[in-house]
């Protein structure tokens, strides 16, 4: 294990500094959604929900005293003030409704996935066995442990891992990729979900999952809120806006005994309408809608919290900074053969392999040695050999009148031996080639030749060598800039040697890395960063992982990975994209920034409210009060309502706002802070004071308010 730090990178200048910085999507609130929504807002009014919420608790009381106040003394004021009250306290549900509409229309996209289906369970199978007994048995009965068989268009029954065999997934109905998948026994990408379908091939699955507890019925029950706990950032701030609901409603309650000694009484509606004025009635509504878009499912709502304050960001080398699948670099041809030679040969043995790495090999050859690409068809006389897993190569047998020529590019012990086994020996310089790559930290994949001449012994050689390499992708250095400026520092943790390991590092322009790692390496470098204080964020999407994500305070497994893995983590991608971590950091911090934006404008807000409503209360008894007057409000009456009114439209026009997050921009706390006083402080200030006003020029035209 070696761990060496890399020089940080100069900031980017010229066009790689205006990298587009992340920003969670929510979208412009769509009114049908609202009209959907408005319903479980109305049954949300139930005293037993909205007590769960002191500040708009508070308003729904006050809302019934001023009814049974407008009930016993009719009046137009008092009937304006009670119906906006109402619609204050149906807003604030309606935000908290639409917030959980997306919510349960992702669960209900998630139930559509666990069909009715039939398993085929294996009793009695043991590995490389045959003989098992196959029984059709209701997907809902399995049990954990069980086998089930699964074949190219039928839906596997429940959570598992693959057991034996290799097939391709479509696995939409859970991550919304229309992309399918492979999943195969033994490795990192064995673990499938219930209610997912096999395109192609077959597999045995072993369930992991009792019935009722499966990845999806946990993922339903998240996704609707019942399994999330309130954030230690959420329930400070609802201490907080407690306290401040208590120390106004206290307040105004012992304002009427001096209001008597002044004769100066209030009436309870006006007294109810100074209540709701006072107490932070905006962020109270919008509390509970501020969440985060994106396709991360958290298990814990302390980790979204957490990722807002990660100060150390461990990333897989593999998928997360480099492609996930190596591409062709270079190709090496033996002593006698040309690269030229080489690359033709290359690009017809790629032609059937259609992984990635085949695919780029046809697209070297072509761009370095203006190969035209070439189809199966066009060679109509060829016969083609696809890539497997079971063979690890892919080749064409060219036939014409003279001879038959065989090629075969694959893994280095595959196509050395199947030359071998044609009566050919591969040279010295084939293996000196390939323990170069290997050295190199790169991939090396063997071209062979057999020619059949129809009267002939078969001659059979190595025509060279193929280099695969890791390709760090495109913009990551400009992304680790931007953490870098968030004050988080990246590690790089890879298997690769030491001097693969650094180049691959300074490429990327990571902090520091993590070379030759263990699961043992992993823990011991997030306990040493925690030691010192640090919050820690790492992803994974294997067994050997599980116990560094289970360490980390952020661990974001893949829904690709093993099922231990998952269980490990607090987070789970649904994308399955590793670089997706980096987002959730932006996420957490746009979070928390959401909150103290809306706090801040909730606040500001409020400002406006007491200068229209404290003049309208005592401006007749104490006329100097008029002088606070200073939106000239027309009369008592429209002043109270325009500020009440203003009050609850202010919670429907943000709703927008707390669904989507403010964006988050890296910078220091000290900008940070200054542009949400900026922004949202000053922005909150002024913008109540424009929209009473211009209720109030409304208003003042309606009988009985003016």
């Amino acid at each position: 294990m070696s761990t060496t730090g890399v020089p940080a990178p100069a900031p980017p200048t010229g066009p790689s500094a205006g990298l587009q910085r992340h920003r969670v999507s929510g979208g412009l609130l769509d009114p049908k959604q609202l009209l959907r929504s408005f319903p479980d807002a109305l049954r949300k009014l139930d005293p037993r929900t909205m007590v769960h919420n002191p500040v708009m608790f508070v308003v729904e009381v006050g809302a019934v005293l001023t009814t049974l106040s407008a009930i016993k003394t009719p009046s137009v004021f008092a009937w304006v003030i009670t119906a906006w009250l109402w619609l204050t306290s149906v807003f604030a549900n309606l935000a908290e409704a639409v917030a959980e509409g997306r919510g349960k229309a992702q669960a209900e996209t998630l139930r559509r996935t666990k069909t009715t289906t039939m398993a085929r369970r294996l009793a009695g199978w043991q590995p490389g066995t045959a003989d098992a007994v196959e029984e059709e048995v209701p997907g809902a009965g399995l049990r954990l442990g069980d086998h089930v068989v699964v074949e190219a268009g039928q839906i596997i029954p429940g959570d598992g891992d693959v057991v034996e065999g290799v097939a391709s997934v479509d696995e939409s109905a859970i991550t919304g990729e229309s992309a399918p998948v492979i999943r195969e026994s033994g490795g990192d990408r064995s673990a499938v979900t219930g209610g997912t379908k096999v395109l192609s091939d077959r597999i045995i699955v072993k369930i992991t999952s009792k019935p009722g507890e499966t990845f999806i019925d946990r993922m339903i029950a998240l996704v609707e809120g019942a399994a999330r706990q309130k954030t230690p950032n959420e329930i400070a701030l609802n201490i907080l806006l407690a306290s401040l609901t208590i120390v106004f409603l206290i307040a105004v309650v012992t304002l009427q005994p001096f209001a008597l000694f002044a004769r100066a009484e209030q009436s309870l509606v006006v007294l109810v309408a100074l209540v709701v004025a006072l107490i932070p009635t905006t962020i109270g509504a919008l509390l509970s809608a501020i969440g985060i878009a994106g396709n991360v499912l958290a298990m814990s709502g302390r980790a979204v919290e957490a990722a807002g304050d990660v100060n150390t960001l461990l990333l897989d080398k593999t998928g997360t900074i480099t492609l996930g699948n190596r591409q062709a670099a270079a190709f090496l041809p033996v002593e006698g053969v040309t690269t030229e030679e080489l690359a033709d040969a290359s690009q017809l043995s790629s032609i059937a392999d259609e992984t990635p790495e085949g695919r780029s090999i046809v697209v070297l050859a072509k761009q370095q040695y203006a190969l035209r690409g070439r189809s199966e068809g066009e060679l109509a006389q060829a016969e083609f050999v696809p890539f497997t897993a079971q063979s690890r190569m892919s080749g064409v047998d060219l036939e014409d009148l003279r001879e038959v020529r065989s090629l075969r590019k694959g893994a280095a012990t595959a196509v050395m031996r199947w030359v071998r086994d044609n009566g050919g020996h591969p040279t010295a310089d084939v293996g000196h080639l390939v323990d170069g790559i290997s050295a190199s930290g790169g991939t090396p994949l063997v071209v062979g030749e057999v020619i059949r001449p129809p009267d002939a012994q078969a001659a059979a050689r190595v025509l060279g060598v193929i280099h695969l390499k890791d390709v760090v992708k495109e913009g990551m250095h400009e992304r680790f800039d931007e953490l870098r400026r968030m004050g988080i520092k990246t590690v790089m943790i890879t298997g690769d040697n030491p001097l693969t390991a650094r180049a691959i590092a300074q490429e990327a322009g990571v902090d520091d890395f993590l070379a030759e790692a263990t699961p043992e390496d992993k823990m011991a470098l997030i306990r040493r960063e925690q030691q010192g204080g640090k919050l820690v964020a790492m992803t994974g999407d294997g067994t050997n992982d599980a116990p560094a994500l289970a360490q980390a305070d952020v661990g974001v497994a893949m829904n690709t990975g093993t099922s231990a893995a998952k269980e490990a983590g607090n987070m789970v991608d649904l994308d399955s994209n590793p670089t997706k971590l980096i987002e959730v950091v932006e996420i957490g911090k746009q979070l928390l920034i959401t909150r103290g934006a809306l706090t801040t404008f909730s606040i500001a807000n409020d400002v406006a409210k007491y200068f229209a409503i404290i003049p309208a209360m005592f401006a007749g008894v104490y006329p100097g009060l008029d002088k606070l007057n200073i939106m000239r409000l027309h009369s008592p009456t429209s002043a109270i309502s325009s500020a009440i009114a203003f009050n609850a439209l202010i919670i429907v026009a943000l709703i927008p706002l707390a669904l989507r997050g403010v964006r988050y921009r890296p910078s220091s706390a000290a900008k940070l802070l200054s542009r949400n006083i900026w922004m949202y402080g000053l922005g909150g200030l002024i913008l109540p004071f424009l929209g009473i006003k211009l209720l109030d020029l409304v208003i003042q035209f309606i009988p009985g308010l003016r």
